[in-house]
């Protein structure tokens, strides 16, 4: 997806599901990126925040920092863009790790690049910059990007509410589930939960699920079928599709 910088479209497009991450080149506290290229093969939570040296975004970049391990477990990167200079985004993340406190973490090291963004160009290109809101700062937006550079999922906060990291967590771990198991995720699904199976194609199979004669699959109605998968087959799968994308 590429858009010329001078139309109109680059101030109010943003990427839906399904779209190319569209590509970009910046300094990050990390060094230079070439996005989402340099994250072939991994999924990449892309968010933005509205200003360095705000509350609510340093208490989400304290959290964000103490979970990057555990997204990594789930093969995630973070990847976070505000439209700050790179000098005042190492001043902020200096003063975050010497002396910020949030949640029982302290001395926490922002490791993952943080894009300096100071024409808000790329914010425009996702469409992080809604006027309605601040015509000069970017809303609280989370872009999920897959290892093949697609947008699987777009979540928007405005200005005054910090992210849920619960359901951050909870979203990347139901997309690659959906995904190595050719399934759907219910309202409120954890790992462990049962999760939803492909509605039947034909009379033919719901009515061999009604009559209970496909396996492990329990059906209230024809539609609403569903069967277990437990936390550690979730896991594994997970694991195993890393490690085949890793050595391919």
């Amino acid at each position: 997806m590429t858009v010329p910088e001078s139309s109109s479209a680059a101030v109010s497009a943003m990427p839906r599901i399904g779209d190319p991450a569209p590509r970009f080149t910046a300094a990050t506290t990390q060094g230079p990126i070439d996005f989402p290229g340099d994250y072939a093969g991994k999924w990449v939570i892309f968010f933005s925040h509205p200003a360095d040296f705000t509350p609510v975004c340093t208490s989400e970049f304290v959290e964000f920092a103490a979970l990057q391990d555990r997204f990594r477990q789930y093969n995630t990167e973070l990847v976070g863009l505000s439209v700050d200079g790179l000098y005042s985004h190492i001043a902020w993340l200096r003063t975050i790790e010497e002396k910020i406190t949030f949640h029982g973490h302290d001395h926490v090291r922002v490791r993952f690049p943080l894009v300096e963004d100071v024409t808000m160009t790329i914010a425009r290109r996702y469409g992080m910059i809604m006027p309605g809101e601040d015509s000069t700062k970017a809303v609280r937006a989370v872009f999920v990007i897959d290892p093949a550079g697609i947008v699987r999922a777009v979540i928007y906060y405005p200005l005054s509410t910090g992210r849920n990291f619960d359901e951050l967590l909870r979203l990347m771990q139901s997309l690659q589930t959906a995904d190595a198991f050719g399934v759907a995720t219910p309202a409120d699904w954890r790992p462990g939960d049962p999760v939803i199976v492909p509605t039947a194609g034909s009379c033919g199979v719901a009515a061999e699920r009604m009559a209970g004669r496909e396996a492990d699959v329990e059906c209230q109605d024809w539609f609403f079928c569903t069967r277990s998968i437990s936390a550690q087959e979730v896991d594994q799968a997970i694991r195993s599709d890393h490690a085949a994308a890793a050595g391919s």
